[in-house]
């Protein structure tokens, strides 16, 4: 297929890029990031810049594409004005979805995040019901990124209530690739005291490259919504005594896939995409949370 990757000078987005060309789609790469005025290197993607935020350049990049991955976006509320995260990523989305029905695009893969329920960015913190979280789970966000992605995921149900486009969802956990697991994982692998919003969740960044593969094949209709999580949680922890000992002990523990569960349930993803996540942290750190050599 023809394959529209926006953000793909992103983490997520580079990781995308190079899964759906091993799997032989033709695809087109487009950011906001200046290309470079060099000759391409052998089987470099073409790459267009353009600003999602401003329809005609979506249009643009969208036309003559098969199916779109829109990982484009600030990626949390924390570094810019909270008014310049939803306006990026909310029109951003808006445009290449409509951009996308306009030209008939078959497919439509939507990155949205774990943040959607609400927990990550809160300004009044608050737990989930139940653990560990699926997609039926309750909708409170309360920060422009959490809110841009929730809408995000509304702007896909239009979508397809208003065209025969298939749009996918995924929402992935903290992801992490091979320069990131020592910083970001090491202290929950050696503090269990250190859940965050997550429930010690994590993605890793192939893993989730194998999941957009599988969205943009997908002939599953409408709107699908998944989480993309490791099977395991960072630590290999027992999921229910940490998350009483060190969490809280009202949050309703739901049956477990294994003892180390990660505090995302991906069942779903599991049963209709039939993705299957093969990496985990203890791949790239040993039992001190420390990389191995």
């Amino acid at each position: 297929m023809r394959v529209v990757v926006t953000g793909a000078h992103g983490k997520v987005g580079r990781a995308a890029v190079l899964a759906l060309q091993a799997a032989g789609h033709e695809v087109t790469v487009t950011d906001v990031t200046r290309p470079v005025w060099e000759r391409e290197e052998p089987g470099a993607p073409r790459y267009l810049q353009a600003d999602l935020t401003d329809a005609g350049q979506a249009f643009a990049v969208v036309r003559g594409a098969e199916a779109v991955v829109h990982t484009a976006a600030i990626p949390n509320p924390a570094h810019n004005p909270p008014q310049v995260v939803f306006q990026n990523n909310l029109m951003a989305t808006f445009n290449t979805i409509e951009a996308a029905v306009r030209f008939g695009v078959s497919r439509f893969v939507n990155i949205s995040s774990e943040t959607v329920p609400g927990f990550f960015f809160a300004e009044r913190p608050f737990l989930p019901d139940y653990a560990p979280v699926d997609e039926e789970h309750p909708i409170r966000p309360q920060d422009p990124y959490a809110l841009s992605k929730h809408f995000g995921e509304q702007l896909m149900d239009a979508a397809v209530r208003r065209s025969d486009i298939r749009c996918i969802s995924l929402r992935p956990s903290w992801v992490q690739h091979e320069g990131n697991y020592e910083r970001n994982l090491g202290p929950q692998v050696r503090d269990p005291t250190r859940a965050g919003p997550g429930l010690w969740s994590y993605t890793d960044v192939y893993d989730l490259a194998d999941a957009i593969v599988l969205a943009v094949e997908s002939d599953l209709p409408g709107h699908e919504v998944f989480n993309i999580a490791a099977p395991d949680n960072a630590g290999g922890h027992d999921f229910a005594v940490m998350l009483r000992r060190h969490v809280s002990e009202e949050i309703e523990l739901r049956p477990l896939a294994r003892p180390d569960a990660s505090g995302l349930s991906c069942d779903k993803a599991h049963r209709l995409l039939g993705w299957t996540p093969k990496r985990s942290w203890r791949d790239y750190l040993d039992e001190n949370g420390h990389a191995r050599s």
